[in-house]
């Protein structure tokens, strides 16, 4: 028996936990509070996509004549689907990696529409490998599965959603409480047959739903009527993101006919103090609660307690999860892309908060953006190494909203002070502060990609948004980013208030520059939502759109609006999209512009070479006192000799460095070699203060003259463009 039973509903990610019950459990456990945790999602699909699911799923034939070509294909081709599904997810669970041979020869699987489009795999998947290419298509294989679901026998599945369309934006619930009191969907019946012997085997007295997008709330309701009806003494709580962003002005006393509690934010003291009701019925503290009194839907926020810091609430913790069973797929052929369906990874937080927390588009002020809070690099790293020790898995994605430069400098330092072969990736903001050094040294210690938000690719409408960046700074640091050899993601926004369709023609033309010169590899458009608790929809005067009224019963986070520019933006999705996704393949960025849209647009403003110029390298001569110094390259090779010149001689010193992909050989006078190798020797990358380049040129200056002279010398200067003298 445990006292909580974490759920997240259908449906999130195929190939790794989503981490909020991971994040409630390791914290529940520092406070002894037995706790089991199940991710029905991925039980489900595991389920569906199995011999006896695939035989349920053909079980009763549908009116074909209804339906299209493709649906009568799929089904005409069933008994192969039913014989090919258990190698084809064992292989994605990588347990078979040998039948990556027979998917490739293309006459294994069986084929519908979604292959269409694979006429290019042997250029797509030249540079992935055969596992790649196979994992692509079993991916194919998957979907056109889906597409026969959807379109025979429940519309609402998704691989990463269930009848999201309920969960958007429901200002009222009529909707969502009208589904439910129908009956039970084809998935439906698996998802609560999973739950019913869950439910018998851990007797949880609270069971505690994570809502994190509107693509699960369906399921957690149906769920949590199942419950109700068949478990009545189990108390029900709803948590997770789309309550703390959409239920915030929540009124409507129907849905705590399935629900006891609805908490808002961090969710660790809300649980503790649910779990000391249960323990004590005459507890009423509580923390940022919804709750049913007297038949009036009331918020209680009674408790005098303070939410815990980020170094108290304990590592993620993942056990009861099937962490061997996830699926990584690869719906295309982008590295960078694939990093969100592929591989298992352990989710962590290097900071609680947004430190920029300015965005105008973004819900600064709420407190999951608001309360910015870091956790120190040393603690992170134990985390680190708690998880690989539980869980077998070296790969990390760090979910901030935007991880720190600095703390995301120490976290590097430490895995490398410590020795750890890890690899990780996350979210940042274009900072000037990753410099190419920095960049070089995330590198090193793992970290493979970062993602981050280009948005709108105007320099006037980023000043509106309130980015802080330029495109010529998101230019500059891309461009670190991938020459120091990490992947680069970019987030684009299209239809924000006041952009016009020239600033829209012209953000696409930056765009198409940015991967035609390489500095992005991956990118994602997404039309303009405007939210609830955005500077723009606390103040949308203020940018020049009028919100339209209605009342709120229920969910309350994107509001329909009219732009006062009259401008239909959604018309530019589809071109934007699919030159988009040419240009991560690498291709068409000779294409017009106007070729990618069936209307006319303007020509685009932007000079062809803007994003080369803004690239042109210029020499950074400048001489920063307090860079801290770290010296990357240890044991050269010595080599001293005597070098004579038009009758001169001098002693001279070969050093050669040895690293993981070449070598760097310099001559430096035998006395500053030798000063060069006891400053390396007496700065090892474990030492934890860094010498300041300022510290540094007084102990030269003891010795030698004019430190800037040596500092910026063509040696010196290769060590630095080499990585084995880092400059932060």
């Amino acid at each position: 028996m445990k006292d909580l039973l974490l759920i997240t509903p259908p449906f999130t990610q195929l190939n790794t936990p989503y981490p909020a019950t991971a994040y409630l459990k390791g914290f529940l456990t520092t406070k002894e509070i037995p706790s089991f945790q199940m991710d029905l999602g991925i039980e489900v699909i595991l389920k569906v996509f199995s011999r006896e699911g695939l035989q349920n799923l053909f079980s009763t034939e549908p009116d074909l004549a209804r339906y299209s070509a493709n649906a009568q294909r799929i089904w005409t081709l069933k008994q192969e689907y039913i014989k090919t599904i258990d190698q084809v997810i064992l292989f994605l669970q990588g347990q078979n990696p040998t039948l990556a041979r027979q998917v490739c020869s293309m006459n294994f699987l069986p084929e519908a529409s979604r292959f269409n489009t694979i006429d290019d795999l042997e250029f797509a998947f030249g540079n992935m490998g055969l596992q790649d290419k196979a994992k692509h298509l079993c991916t194919l294989y998957l979907e056109d599965i889906s597409d026969f679901i959807v379109e025979c026998i429940d519309e609402d599945f998704g691989f990463s959603r269930y009848a999201e369309r309920l969960g958007r934006s429901a200002n009222s619930f009529d909707e969502l409480y009208l589904k439910l009191a129908g009956s039970n969907t084809f998935i439906d019946e698996i998802t609560l047959s999973i739950l019913q012997q869950k439910l018998e085997s851990i007797h949880p007295k609270l069971v505690c739903f994570s809502v994190p997008f509107p693509g699960n709330l369906y399921s957690a309701f149906r769920c949590a009527k199942f419950i109700k009806q068949n478990f009545p003494t189990v108390k029900v709580a709803m948590g997770g993101g789309f309550p703390n962003t959409e239920l915030r002005e929540l009124k409507d006393p129907r849905v705590f006919e399935f629900f006891d509690y609805i908490t808002l934010d961090d969710g660790e003291l809300p649980i503790e103090l649910l779990h000391k009701n249960l323990e004590n019925v005459d507890n009423t503290e509580l923390k940022r609660t919804f709750l049913l009194k007297n038949g009036e839907v009331i918020y209680q926020n009674n408790s005098l307690k303070t939410d815990y810091k980020q170094s108290e609430i304990g590592t993620p913790d993942y056990s009861d999860l099937p962490l061997q069973h996830y699926i990584s797929v690869i719906e295309i052929a982008n590295p960078m892309h694939s990093l969100w369906s592929d591989g298992r990874w352990n989710k962590l937080t290097m900071a609680h908060g947004c430190y920029w927390g300015k965005c105008t588009f973004c819900d600064i002020s709420l407190d999951y953006i608001r309360l910015y809070e870091p956790v120190s690099a040393k603690i992170l790293v134990d985390r680190m190494q708690e998880l690989i020790t539980k869980t077998g898995e070296t790969g990390f994605h760090f979910v901030d909203e935007a991880a720190p430069p600095a703390l995301m400098r120490e976290v590097a330092l430490e895995i490398l002070r410590r020795n750890l072969v890890v690899t990780w990736w996350t979210n940042i903001r274009f900072e000037k502060s990753f410099s190419r050094d920095l960049c070089y040294l995330l590198k090193l210690s793992g970290c493979v990609a970062v993602s981050g938000g280009l948005e709108v690719a105007s320099d006037r409408l980023l000043k509106l948004i309130d980015k802080g960046v330029s495109v010529e700074q998101v230019a500059k640091v891309t461009r670190n980013f991938t020459e120091a050899g990490i992947m680069v993601h970019s987030y684009l926004m299209y239809g924000f208030p006041t952009q016009t369709v020239q600033e829209t023609v012209d953000s696409l033309e930056m765009v198409r520059q940015l991967f035609e010169m390489g500095v992005l590899q991956s990118g994602f458009w997404h039309q303009f939502s405007m939210t609830a608790h955005s500077p723009i929809g606390i103040s949308p005067e203020e940018f020049g759109v009028k919100p339209e009224k209605r009342e709120i019963r229920f969910a309350n986070n994107d509001i329909d609006f009219i732009d006062e520019t009259g401008i239909d933006h959604s018309k530019f999705g589809f071109g934007l999209k699919k030159s988009l996704f040419n240009y991560m393949h690498g291709i068409n960025f000779e294409m017009p512009l106007q070729d990618w849209f069936d209307f006319k647009i303007p020509n685009t403003t932007i000079h062809p070479e803007y994003i080369h110029d803004c690239l042109l390298e210029e020499e950074d001569f400048k001489f920063k006192g307090n860079s801290k110094i770290i010296f990357l390259a240890k044991n050269p090779v010595v080599e001293n000799f005597v070098k004579s010149k038009k009758g001169n001689s001098r002693n001279v010193s070969q050093l050669t460095f040895h690293l993981n992909t070449n070598i760097v050989k310099i001559e430096l006078d035998q006395e500053k070699a030798q000063w060069l190798l006891k400053i390396i020797q007496e700065n090892p990358i474990e030492k934890p203060q860094k010498t300041t380049l300022l510290q540094l040129k007084n102990n030269f200056e003891e010795s030698f003259d004019d430190f800037e002279l040596f500092w910026f010398s063509k040696p010196v200067q290769q060590l630095k463009e080499n990585g084995i003298i880092l400059s932060l």
